[in-house]
């Protein structure tokens, strides 16, 4: 597996692949087994594979979260090498923003909604960085697991927008064994918060109305940020206690109103 530091090293690996497929998994690190999944089925389905590790500081839109992000670049580069990915790249601030973010990507309304309602610019710097990484890496496929299903959504139509050569594969949320959506910002709960997060998951699943599940959470001591449909979809995000947490389920019989 090659560690790649530089744009320069990027170039030039990428240069040495060109006659193969390549999938890119983009991450922040702290990585987990769902963040492995979309790895594995990266290296099922391209000759190469490539993660890049990044902690984006401009998607952030609190700099207490953003000091706070788990930082486990030793163990993921052994995690991925164990995988058998191809290389990973690992860039800093000045090389995914020499402009020092002088330009971005904005879309006007669903980014607005939903996780970008409380979140100023958050979507915008989501956008920028997959865009600038799609541009650097020039993938073949992407991989992006349907928990940040609003996310997903977005760079989908981005890519659409944009007419780029790259398809948007999506993968299904990988859970622990009490239901609890897998995070990175799982690490940061205490042993008491932990025991509860689970209860979002098994809440969005008992066929409530949009408001009935944000009452429950509530009365299960979950801030509610929102509770509400996009396509097929039930989208929750919650706060306990500093800890933000999102879910979401596909709507299949339920009848999920208001």
């Amino acid at each position: 597996m090659i560690v790649l530091k530089s744009i320069e090293e990027l170039y030039n690996y990428r240069k040495g692949i060109q006659d193969q497929s390549l999938g890119l998994v983009a991450t922040m690190g702290a990585l987990h087994q769902g963040h492995i999944s979309l790895v594995k089925k990266s290296i099922n389905d391209n000759s190469q594979t490539m993660v890049s590790i990044f902690v984006n500081p401009t998607q952030f839109d609190q700099s207490n979260d953003l000091n706070n992000y788990p930082n486990t670049l030793n163990q993921d580069i052994i995690k991925l090498k164990n995988t058998g990915v191809n290389a990973v790249f690992i860039p800093n601030f000045k090389d995914i923003y020499p402009d020092n973010y002088a330009y971005q990507i904005h879309e006007k309304f669903l980014s607005k909604q939903y996780c970008g309602a409380h979140r100023n610019g958050h979507f915008d710097g989501v956008l920028t960085v997959v865009m600038k990484l799609f541009n650097l890496v020039i993938p073949d496929k992407a991989y992006f697991g349907e928990k940040d299903y609003q996310q997903l959504t977005l760079i989908n139509n981005m890519v659409m927008a944009f007419f780029m050569n790259i398809k948007i594969i999506s993968c299904p949320i990988v859970r622990e064994n009490d239901g609890l959506a897998m995070s990175s910002r799982n690490l940061r709960l205490t042993p008491e918060q932990r025991k509860v997060a689970p209860k979002l998951f098994q809440t969005l699943n008992q066929n409530l109305s949009c408001d009935q599940i944000a009452l429950k959470l509530t009365e299960l001591g979950f801030k509610v940020d929102y509770v509400e449909k996009l396509d097929n979809r039930l989208l929750a995000a919650v706060y306990l206690g500093e800890i933000r947490l999102i879910d979401n389920l596909e709507i299949t019989n339920q009848k999920v109103g208001k």
